[in-house]
């Protein structure tokens, strides 16, 4: 979808916005979830619903999926944003997915850039490459991923291990991922995680849909609410 196709969909939302999402036009930022409804998102409504003004995504023992799965916003394939999303994490793994792409015969399945939710200390709040070069960045690391396709170190955003005292395991908390050109950002209740600059001509993406990912394994369940894009312009 053209930037101009976004926009529209932005002034739309904003006159639009449903009472049970938070302000939606607040600094530019616009809900793509009405609090309500699925309306907007695609994905298998075996694992996913609405409640209490917040998407769950949920697998049991009895209802498990047999890959990672995925709930996909339709609005359009945003180049440069900022994203707010409000999250909390019951049980094993999750993530946000940006600029990614959809793999083809398969319904529901992502990859591309994540941002990733994780009840392991190691992986929350890492960029991942689900189905796209794998581990990207730790917490704590500025990231270059070269044209040898290989993420390298560069610089820091703090200590991993202290980073990981921002996020509030088993409650709410928010995830701000910005992209802008070829830098992704992902921020979490208001401290930076990591930052990752994508130089490899080859496979780096300049856009992409947005999705929300329930992970195989265990039972678990994800909660998503107050999500606000912001479409950003480029340099």
């Amino acid at each position: 979808m053209k930037r101009t196709s976004i926009l529209s969909l932005v002034i739309l939302a904003c006159i639009t916005t449903f009472a049970a999402a938070e302000p939606a036009c607040e600094d530019g930022f616009v809900s793509i979830f009405d609090g309500k409804t699925l309306d907007g998102w695609d994905g298998n409504p075996a694992f996913w619903s609405v409640e209490d003004g917040a998407i769950v995504g949920q697998t049991t023992a009895d209802n498990p999926t047999k890959g990672n799965t995925f709930l996909i916003w339709r609005g359009g394939k945003p180049a440069n944003f900022e994203l707010l999303i409000d999250y909390k994490l019951t049980n094993h793994n999750s993530g946000i997915q940006t600029r990614s792409f959809e793999v083809e015969g398969s319904k529901w399945v992502v990859g591309g850039y994540q941002a990733d939710i994780a009840e392991n200390d190691r992986f929350d709040g890492i960029m991942y490459g689900e189905r796209f070069r794998g581990i990207i960045a730790y917490r704590g690391q500025k990231v270059t991923i070269g044209e040898n396709h290989k993420p390298q170190v560069t610089g820091s955003v703090g200590d991993g291990d202290e980073l990981l005292d921002a996020i509030k395991k088993g409650e709410w908390n928010t995830y701000r991922i910005v992209a802008k050109d070829w830098t992704i950002t992902q921020i979490i209740n208001g401290t930076k995680i990591v930052e990752v600059t994508d130089a490899d001509i080859e496979m780096r993406r300049a856009d992409g849909v947005i999705a929300l990912q329930l992970h195989q394994g265990p039972p678990m369940k994800i909660e998503f609410k107050n999500i606000r894009l912001k479409v950003l312009d480029s340099e």
